[in-house]
Protein backbone atom coordinates (compact mmCIF):
# COMPACT_ATOMS: atom_id res chain seq x y z
CA UNK A 1 0.00 0.00 0.00
CA UNK A 2 1.11 3.53 -0.81
CA UNK A 3 -0.49 6.70 0.53
CA UNK A 4 -0.12 9.98 -1.32
CA UNK A 5 -0.96 13.47 -0.11
CA UNK A 6 -0.62 16.48 -2.41
CA UNK A 7 -0.20 20.10 -1.38
CA UNK A 8 0.78 23.41 -2.90
CA UNK A 9 -2.11 24.19 -5.20
CA UNK A 10 -3.73 27.61 -5.38
CA UNK A 11 -4.94 30.49 -7.50
CA UNK A 12 -2.23 32.32 -9.44
CA UNK A 13 -1.89 34.66 -12.38
CA UNK A 14 -0.56 33.56 -15.74
CA UNK A 15 3.20 33.64 -16.03
CA UNK A 16 4.05 32.90 -12.43
CA UNK A 17 5.43 29.73 -10.87
CA UNK A 18 3.99 27.23 -8.42
CA UNK A 19 5.42 24.11 -6.79
CA UNK A 20 3.30 21.12 -5.93
CA UNK A 21 4.44 18.61 -3.34
CA UNK A 22 3.44 14.98 -2.83
CA UNK A 23 4.16 13.26 0.49
CA UNK A 24 4.54 9.51 0.07
CA UNK A 25 4.15 6.87 2.76
CA UNK A 26 3.77 3.12 2.87
CA UNK A 27 5.52 0.57 0.67
CA UNK A 28 9.13 0.61 -0.42
CA UNK A 29 9.19 2.70 -3.57
CA UNK A 30 12.09 1.24 -5.53
CA UNK A 31 9.78 -0.57 -7.99
CA UNK A 32 7.52 2.43 -8.59
CA UNK A 33 7.53 5.43 -10.77
CA UNK A 34 5.83 8.53 -9.44
CA UNK A 35 3.60 10.49 -11.75
CA UNK A 36 1.60 13.67 -11.89
CA UNK A 37 -1.68 13.72 -13.77
CA UNK A 38 -4.16 16.54 -14.12
CA UNK A 39 -7.83 16.83 -14.88
CA UNK A 40 -9.48 19.99 -16.16
CA UNK A 41 -13.27 20.49 -15.96
CA UNK A 42 -15.03 18.43 -18.59
CA UNK A 43 -11.84 16.72 -19.73
CA UNK A 44 -10.20 13.37 -19.14
CA UNK A 45 -7.40 12.99 -16.66
CA UNK A 46 -4.12 13.39 -18.51
CA UNK A 47 -0.49 12.56 -17.91
CA UNK A 48 1.80 15.44 -16.96
CA UNK A 49 5.14 14.07 -15.77
CA UNK A 50 6.80 11.00 -14.27
CA UNK A 51 9.97 10.12 -12.42
CA UNK A 52 11.39 6.68 -11.78
CA UNK A 53 11.95 6.37 -8.03
CA UNK A 54 15.04 4.25 -8.56
CA UNK A 55 17.41 6.20 -10.78
CA UNK A 56 15.40 9.36 -11.35
CA UNK A 57 14.65 9.05 -15.06
CA UNK A 58 11.97 11.55 -16.06
CA UNK A 59 9.36 11.94 -18.75
CA UNK A 60 7.01 14.80 -19.63
CA UNK A 61 3.92 15.48 -21.64
CA UNK A 62 4.63 17.67 -24.65
CA UNK A 63 2.30 20.36 -23.30
CA UNK A 64 4.48 20.99 -20.25
CA UNK A 65 7.96 20.11 -21.52
CA UNK A 66 10.36 22.95 -20.81
CA UNK A 67 8.03 24.59 -18.27
CA UNK A 68 7.46 21.89 -15.64
CA UNK A 69 10.06 19.89 -13.73
CA UNK A 70 9.42 16.76 -11.70
CA UNK A 71 11.84 15.86 -8.93
CA UNK A 72 12.05 13.82 -5.75
CA UNK A 73 13.69 13.83 -2.36
CA UNK A 74 14.17 10.19 -1.48
CA UNK A 75 15.12 10.80 2.14
CA UNK A 76 11.93 12.81 2.72
CA UNK A 77 9.84 10.53 0.47
CA UNK A 78 8.52 13.52 -1.42
CA UNK A 79 7.86 14.20 -5.07
CA UNK A 80 7.62 17.71 -6.47
CA UNK A 81 6.25 19.34 -9.57
CA UNK A 82 7.78 22.74 -10.26
CA UNK A 83 5.51 24.59 -12.65
CA UNK A 84 6.89 27.70 -14.35
CA UNK A 85 5.34 30.14 -16.78
CA UNK A 86 1.87 28.92 -15.93
CA UNK A 87 -0.90 29.36 -18.49
CA UNK A 88 -4.69 29.44 -18.05
CA UNK A 89 -4.85 26.08 -19.82
CA UNK A 90 -2.84 24.58 -16.95
CA UNK A 91 -5.88 25.04 -14.72
CA UNK A 92 -6.85 21.63 -13.37
CA UNK A 93 -6.87 19.36 -10.37
CA UNK A 94 -3.40 17.87 -10.12
CA UNK A 95 -3.03 14.31 -8.85
CA UNK A 96 0.03 12.54 -7.56
CA UNK A 97 0.12 8.85 -8.42
CA UNK A 98 2.24 5.76 -7.96
CA UNK A 99 2.58 3.41 -10.91
CA UNK A 100 4.37 0.22 -11.83
CA UNK A 101 5.03 -1.61 -15.06
CA UNK A 102 6.86 -0.90 -18.28
CA UNK A 103 8.42 2.55 -18.41
CA UNK A 104 7.15 3.07 -21.95
CA UNK A 105 3.59 3.05 -20.62
CA UNK A 106 4.24 5.53 -17.82
CA UNK A 107 1.72 7.96 -19.31
CA UNK A 108 -1.15 5.48 -18.98
CA UNK A 109 -3.74 5.81 -16.22
CA UNK A 110 -4.07 2.02 -16.41
CA UNK A 111 -0.64 1.66 -14.81
CA UNK A 112 -1.57 3.72 -11.76
CA UNK A 113 -1.92 1.69 -8.58
CA UNK A 114 -2.44 4.52 -6.10
CA UNK A 115 -3.84 8.05 -6.39
CA UNK A 116 -3.67 11.05 -4.14
CA UNK A 117 -6.74 13.15 -3.42
CA UNK A 118 -5.69 15.96 -5.77
CA UNK A 119 -4.90 19.64 -5.39
CA UNK A 120 -6.54 22.45 -7.37
CA UNK A 121 -4.44 24.77 -9.51
CA UNK A 122 -6.22 27.74 -11.05
CA UNK A 123 -4.37 30.08 -13.41
CA UNK A 124 -6.07 33.35 -14.26
CA UNK A 125 -5.28 35.40 -17.35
Amino acid sequence: QVQLVESGGGVVQAGVSLRLSCAVSGDTLSEYWMTWFRQAPGKEREFVAAIRWSGGTTRYADSVKGRFTISKESAKRRVYLQMNTLKPEDTAVYYCAASRGIWSSVHSRDRVLYWGQGTQVTVSS
